[in-house]
């Protein structure tokens, strides 16, 4: 077996090596050029494997870095093709966190680059995927060959129950597509769910005056446009005007139940609350939830991910958020955001990715690891 670190995160590679009690093999990445007659400016990269890798099972670990995704991704692309023409026996990738994996669907006139990543991971060499927490999980089925999408909800339930009182908490599911995965989480620590709705009417507004599904105009004529102007002014006017109706509802600081557009479905006053997601990168949204949790009474505020991948300016407003702490695993390196904001907390998950290396390597049935899995996680 050989298993090669990509430069993405070096660190996992590194103690999932020695829990397998292996060294990580030797090889060689860089960014912007190969040599003398390259120019450094073309910021190509570059792969060397400094091992043999002729019918040996090799293993790759390279994850989505949340300062250079896209090169990480290429140099994955590149560390498989470079296996597979030196003849290696099989090819498994271990991608913590699977890059472009929020976009799995079609919206408007884009595309589904999910699927791109997957075909171009198949095209390289690729024999095996082995990932957690997908953004969704049909997500597998872009891929055209075997994928092992394991879970962090074992790691994540046993850091809830190390928090001080916490069978006063309550599990908070950002979004209501995200319910189900909430909800095993309760049923699991027999605590009580919250459900949390943010207007969505202008991403709405967006998709309705996109206009793919809606037939060309008869007519092209001037007063086609004008009247046709004339309509979506009418509508903007109804809309601002709703929107102003709701503003002039502000009493207190709440919306009755509703507090800077966030609603909250079940009680909270009192209790500890803990947002679940499988990610968090931007935080406007989840600060808005934290401060209509904090305004309707919870005592403290916990927000729970599997990937913690924070743009920028994210950990600043963390910092200076109603929010208690921050805890996600280390798909992807955490130590710059840790250094810089004192609410976040990393869970190491490489005994995980650990034994999912060791089982495959040696044939071994991978259902061990999802023996205590719900089907919702």
């Amino acid at each position: 077996m050989e298993f090669f670190c990509g430069t993405s995160h070096k660190d996992l590679g590194e103690m999932i090596c020695k829990r397998l009690s292996i060294d990580p093999s030797p090889m060689k990445s860089q960014f912007g050029g190969t040599g003398d007659e390259v120019d450094s400016t073309c910021k190509e990269t570059h792969v060397e494997i400094g091992r043999s890798v002729r019918g040996r099972e090799v293993f790759l670990l390279q994850t989505g870095s949340p300062t250079d995704v896209n090169n990480a991704i290429m140099e994955l692309l590149i560390m498989a093709y470079s296996c597979k023409t030196a003849s290696a026996a099989r090819i498994i990738a271990v991608i913590p966190y699977l890059p472009y994996s929020k976009q799995s669907k079609m919206r408007k006139r884009g595309s589904i680059p999910a699927k791109l990543v997957a075909k171009l991971l198949a095209k390289s060499g690729v024999d095996h995927l082995v990932t957690m927490d997908l953004h969704t999980k049909e997500i597998q089925g872009f891929f055209d060959f075997p994928v092992d999408n394991l879970r962090s909800s074992s790691f994540l339930i046993k850091y809830i129950q190390e928090i001080p009182n916490y069978q006063n908490s309550v599990i908070v599911a950002r979004r209501p597509e995200s319910m189900k995965r909430a909800t095993s989480f309760a049923e699991r620590l027999k605590l009580n769910i919250a459900v949390i709705h943010i207007d969505q009417s202008k991403e709405a507004d967006i998709d309705r005056e996109d206009g793919r599904c809606s037939p060309p105009p008869s007519s092209c004529s001037h007063e086609g446009l004008a009247s046709r102007r004339s309509i979506d002014m009418d509508y903007y006017a109804a809309n601002t005007s709703a929107a102003s109706s709701r503003e002039n509802s502000f009493i207190g600081g709440q919306y009755g139940d509703e507090f800077r557009g966030v609603k909250i479905v079940g009680e909270v006053t009192g209790r500890v609350a803990i947002i679940m997601d499988d990610s968090i990168d931007e935080v406007d949204s989840l600060i808005r939830i934290a401060d209509c949790l904090h305004a309707r009474g919870a005592h403290r505020i916990y927000a729970l991910a599997t990937h913690g991948i924070f743009i920028s300016g994210a950990v600043e407003r963390i910092e200076e958020s109603v929010i208690d702490e921050v805890i996600v695993t280390n798909t992807v390196p955490q130590e710059d955001f840790v250094k810089r904001c004192d609410k976040i907390k990393t869970i190491d998950i490489s005994p995980l990715l650990a034994e999912a290396v060791r089982r495959i390597h040696h044939g071994e049935s991978m259902s061990f690891l999802f023996r205590n899995i719900s089907t919702n996680d």
